[in-house]
């Protein structure tokens, strides 16, 4: 019987492999990379009580190899068809997020690994949005852009043929892998060559940038990836003396002692040299470089908090007073890990200490986890948040495309016609998060919880 490559495994080369390529295809994203190990390095010597941390958390090695991408695609087809392929890698559709809010013409789904082990060994995410045609408000050339998306194919024969062959085997062998994640980056690759010409370029682009992004090339190029740093303060502050011009305002919640969420910045888009289909030459801004910083995954009691807190705050022009808004907006925001476990804010994972396995008997389901952790007998660390937000994930959309007012509009939510295009339903992002924290109770000896129903 044939020996098969793991999900993770074939996950890891093709993360590995994408980086490698968009290196090359964006240098400026190799200058971000190492501008990111420097920050980290420094860091974990500063702090070694972090390193400490994140060691026993399991944490300190997914983080350099720790990214995450984002591509668009143009039709319900090559949505299923990226839905096969990262199913390959071990990586699902999680969350829907309805970028319609910001007046962006797409909704989306993170694709991602879902189980711990594999979230530790490699967590690579990509952040895959799907063109909303009915918010092309121009019928006519809402009709032309579907007729030019229905004449690609993004995926290339060999490719679907190991998909196939995936499914038929229940697996693929080594050199079938490798093949697999050579044919399967090709989808993802920039291609100069536009497959219209400038006029309707321009036609798409008056319409929404997003649109000529998605419409106007024969692949659905990944617009950018992101590494993961330890102080994203820092890094936007040491951008300029890397040569990289930052966003204007890091994304998210304020610095807090104990991180909750998700912060990101970028540095802006660059104009690529493009090559319409009659010749002409011209310029196309899409493709950027973006870092995050992850904290806790919130419960939705604490994600409401938040919501509520990040709306009083509001959006500042520069990222000193924007900064300064956060901060005290989430001075309501507890900021530290017994209040936030307690208050049922925040999602732990325990752990059995030595002096807890050797009196496991002793621990009765309904016992309170702060006095088991006060005695010595467990530990708690923070689920790590391993998903987006949709005001993130719609600011830096907009602060590359050239609109940092952030002008919001009603949103045309439609998960139910997403999951039809996907071909199957997105999972519940809290789900996940409690089913972490009650598999690790549950291996401690203590009670499960429900915190999807709380309405405090």
């Amino acid at each position: 019987m044939a020996e098969y490559v793991s999900a993770d495994e074939i996950r890891e080369m093709f993360a590995q492999a994408m980086s490698l390529m968009y290196q090359q295809e964006v240098p400026q994203y190799g200058t971000l990379l190492d501008l990111v190990a420097d920050v980290n390095i420094g860091v974990l010597e500063k702090h070694p009580m972090l390193l400490e941390q994140l060691t026993n958390d399991g944490e300190i090695g997914r983080l350099n190899i720790e990214r995450h991408g984002a591509i668009r695609v143009g039709t319900p087809e090559e949505l299923a068809g990226l839905r096969k392929i990262f199913a390959i890698m071990g990586m699902y559709p999680v969350g829907y997020y309805d970028l319609s809010v910001a007046g962006i013409p797409v909704h989306s789904t993170a694709f991602r690994p879902t189980e711990d082990a594999a979230l530790a060994r490699n967590p690579f995410r990509v952040f895959t949005s799907l063109l909303r045609p009915e918010l092309i408000e121009d019928i006519p050339l809402r009709k032309q852009a579907l007729q030019i998306l229905a004449k690609r194919s993004i995926f290339t024969p060999v490719c679907h043929d190991l998909v196939d062959i995936h499914a038929q085997q229940g697996g693929l062998t080594a050199p079938q892998a490798q093949s697999f994640v050579r044919e399967a980056l090709e989808t993802f690759r920039w291609r100069q060559q536009a497959c219209v010409d400038a006029q309707t370029y321009q036609a798409l682009h008056n319409a929404h940038r997003l649109v000529a992004d998605i419409v106007s090339f024969p692949g659905c190029h990944i617009n950018h990836l992101t590494p993961r740093t330890l102080d994203i303060d820092r890094v936007q502050a040491l951008m300029p003396e890397y040569g990289v011009t930052p966003k204007n305002v890091i994304e998210g919640p304020p610095r807090r002692l104990h991180p909750i969420l998700l912060r990101q910045t970028s540095f802006r888009a660059l104009e690529e040299k493009v090559v319409f289909a009659e010749g002409a030459q011209g310029a196309h801004t899409a493709r950027f470089g973006e870092i995050e910083q992850r904290g806790v995954a919130l419960t939705p009691k604490g994600r409401r908090l938040y919501d509520t807190l990040l709306a009083e705050a509001g959006v500042a022009a520069d990222n000193f007073a924007h900064q300064n808004r956060l901060r005290n907006a989430f001075a309501r925001f507890p900021d530290d890990e017994t209040t936030l476990r307690q208050s049922g804010l925040a999602w732990y994972r325990y752990r059995l200490l030595p002096a807890g396995d050797a009196n496991r008997q002793a621990i009765k389901p309904d016992d309170s986890p702060q006095a088991l952790i006060e005695r010595g007998w467990i530990a708690a660390s923070p689920v790590t948040y391993e998903d987006f937000l949709p005001v993130s994930a719609a600011g830096i959309f907009q602060s590359n495309l050239g609109a940092e007012t952030q002008v919001r509009e009603q949103g045309h939510a439609s998960q139910q016609t997403f999951e039809a295009a996907l071909g199957c339903a997105v999972k519940d992002p809290f789900v996940l998060y409690q089913e972490t924290e009650n598999r690790s109770r549950s291996q401690c000896g203590l009670a499960t919880v429900n915190r999807l129903t709380d309405t405090d």
